[in-house]
């Protein structure tokens, strides 16, 4: 998570790194492949105070998963099965203003 100065904090991009490897192994990506791995504040009434947004671009799209937990207490338990790939797609036109 990035602080009011934008300097990286390095506890949380170690556990970003350790998340994208995660999900570069679980739906075989190569290196090539950009991962996005942020954490969020959600302002939804109802969802928790950090969430764990995870992106990343194949020649099928963009394709966008979350898990409503903070990085630190993510584990591979909470990715997506391999073979639901396809349906992590987004569509171009998709705006998410919710969870």
């Amino acid at each position: 998570m990035l602080g009011n100065m934008g300097k990286p904090d390095p506890l949380s991009l170690s556990h970003a790194d350790r998340i994208r490897e995660a999900v570069r192994a679980n739906f075989e990506l190569g290196t090539e492949i950009v991962i996005m791995v942020s954490e969020v504040e959600c302002q939804s009434p109802g969802c928790p105070p950090l969430e764990t947004v995870v992106a990343f671009w194949t020649d099928e799209g963009r394709h966008r998963f979350k898990v409503f937990k903070p990085m630190s207490e993510f584990d591979d338990g909470d990715l997506p099965w391999k073979w639901l790939r396809r349906s992590l797609t987004v569509p171009e036109d998709y705006v998410d203003d919710c969870c």
